[in-house]
């Protein structure tokens, strides 16, 4: 049986003009990989609500699951929650539960729960809040899309709080060798490789150092006997 598949959106104008670096994505795809879900693919959209929409309604209906980071803050650009909810076609206000976690968070900090800081209590009916036990204020998770913030530490507190309730597979197991010889020298055996061994993935990741081409090749699969045999087989093809 093969595994549950997923796919992140990362929304924010900061991340497509460079001003900001993604680090969600690493983090996800290795906590994915441990418990068996299989990361299919990775889209990023600006704060425009029209793409919003379109990529959650794409993603969700394509994939298991869906993780998003950014854009569930104070601020006025801050607008997945709305547009999550529009990809459902459900209300989305201020909840009872979330606006009770921020007054209690605000009052223990000596701040005001003004409108701003209210904003972060929106959530689209029929959802599930997304535990943060960094700034209190909630994700959440609807249909098959958790919903989560776009700074990391928070992120990944939230996807601790998110994985446990998800179904996985079979966690990927993987080796690497590195070969230095060019990909063109190795291509063929590799690709003869690749065919006996299908269920498996084998990837080439060539590097140039030293005045030297190589390349790490990286077998991965969820059976230890078939990654270790395929990585036999490499190392009689290539010894080093």
């Amino acid at each position: 049986m093969s595994n549950p598949t997923a796919a992140m959106l990362v929304i924010g104008d900061e991340i497509l003009s460079g001003r900001t670096r993604d680090a969600n994505m690493h983090h996800l795809a290795g906590e994915l990989t441990r418990v068996g879900i299989d990361l299919k693919e990775v889209r990023v959209v600006s704060d425009d609500p029209g793409a919003i929409v379109a990529a959650v309604s794409a993603l969700s209906g394509s994939f298991d699951m869906v993780f998003t980071s950014g854009g569930i803050g104070p601020t006025h650009d801050d607008i997945t929650a709305d547009n999550v909810a529009a990809a459902f076609d459900v209300p989305i206000d201020v909840r009872a539960d979330a606006r009770a976690l921020l007054q209690a968070h605000y009052k223990r900090t000596g701040l005001e729960l003004n409108a701003a800081r209210l904003r972060m209590a929106r959530i689209p009916e029929g959802a599930t809040l997304i535990d943060n036990p960094i700034s209190i204020a909630p994700g959440f998770s609807i249909e098959n899309v958790h919903v989560m913030a776009g700074v990391p530490a928070i992120f990944e507190a939230m996807l601790a709080n998110v994985l446990p309730s998800l179904t996985g597979g079979a966690p990927l197991l993987s080796k690497s060798l590195q070969i230095n010889r060019g990909e063109g020298d190795i291509a063929g055996p590799l690709a003869e490789l690749a065919a006996r061994y299908k269920d498996l993935s084998i990837g080439s990741y060539p590097f140039y150092h030293g005045g030297a081409y190589g390349s790490n090749i990286v077998i991965r699969g969820a059976d230890a006997a078939r990654v270790n045999a395929a990585m036999a087989e490499l190392e009689k093809m290539f010894p080093t």
